[in-house]
């Protein structure tokens, strides 16, 4: 089964003003699906073929340079799907429940851990992400990558993401990339996608 490009959760024009739908209509449909595009004509008629996503990524992680290139192509399709779902409609505002008082524990403060954040995403030289994750135990941290690399290599659990690529915000932002993450924060991040993300692996523990 080849690797699909899944389709964003909402309409082009959702998130708008903050990302205008000329920039998820590049940013989606030409950016993410090539990303797709290349990974299944790297995999056809290997033993990656057919295989989930996630595997792909490892194997190809622990694979060398001569799977760098696929790497780096498999692991954007699974950034950017998980890119797509850190943001809804009328988001922003703070988290509630359990990963809000994990934030507060871990950070000192929502407002300290925003801070951390957006300074992630604007100190990350050149293309990349910024990431708020978990590790085995549970305690959140702040981590920024480069390029493809993610949080799946290095065992951590991702709860949300914001992509600092420049084609994510250039046609709307031009060079303001602190404009791109404080409005991210403030009015993009999809908390409930978040709290799941880390609801699920306490019962990844429990299991």
């Amino acid at each position: 089964m080849a690797i699909e490009l899944p389709p964003l959760p909402y309409d082009k024009s959702a998130l708008e003003p903050a990302i205008s739908a000329k920039t998820l209509e590049f940013h989606h449909g030409k950016h993410h699906q090539a990303y797709v595009t290349k990974t299944n004509e790297l995999i056809a008629g290997t033993e990656l073929e057919g295989k989930p996503l996630e595997d792909i990524i490892l194997a190809a992680a622990n694979g060398g340079d001569s799977k760098k290139v696929l790497f780096n192509n498999a692991a954007q399709v699974w950034n950017h799907t998980f890119f797509w779902h850190s943001m809804k409609p009328a988001g922003g505002g703070k988290p509630t429940g359990k990963l809000a008082s994990q934030i507060e524990k871990d950070f000192g403060s929502y407002e300290k851990f925003a801070e951390e954040f957006k300074n992630a995403g604007v100190t990350q030289f050149g293309s990349g992400w910024a990431w708020l994750v978990a590790d085995a135990s549970g305690k959140l941290s702040v981590t920024k990558t480069p390029n493809a690399e993610l949080p799946l290599v290095t065992g951590n659990t991702a709860i949300l993401t914001c992509d600092v690529w420049e084609h994510a915000y250039y046609l709307d932002y031009q060079n303001r990339r602190p404009d791109f993450l404080s409005t991210f924060i403030e009015k993009l991040a999809n908390w409930e996608f978040a709290a799941s993300n880390y609801e699920n692996l306490g019962a990844k523990k429990a299991a």
